[in-house]
């Protein structure tokens, strides 16, 4: 029972980790210069939160929501990162 604890804290640092293993950042190569790739999925991430609200609001879903502004961040940032992982890893 005592090696489970030794082993928890290593078990966390690999995870930790798992995305050092990239000799290079993903970027966009954009009018001449390159643009880090998160920056192209938050901007997709914010516009689809708010395609999603306007789907709510159409469906009269959005006045029953609780914790608004909370569901639309989640909803970007859930966006967000399955456009990057989609993408570019």
């Amino acid at each position: 029972m005592q090696q489970r604890f030794v082993f928890l804290p290593l078990a966390v640092m690999m995870a930790a980790l798992a995305g050092c293993g990239s000799t290079r950042a993903p970027s966009i190569y954009v009018a001449g210069s390159y643009f880090p790739a998160w920056l192209l999925c938050a901007v997709a991430g914010i516009v689809g939160a708010f395609l999603v609200r306007v789907a709510f609001v159409r469906l009269s879903l959005d006045d029953i929501l609780p914790l608004r502004s909370l569901l639309y961040t989640c909803i970007a940032i859930l966006i967000a990162l399955i456009i990057g992982l989609g993408f570019f890893y």
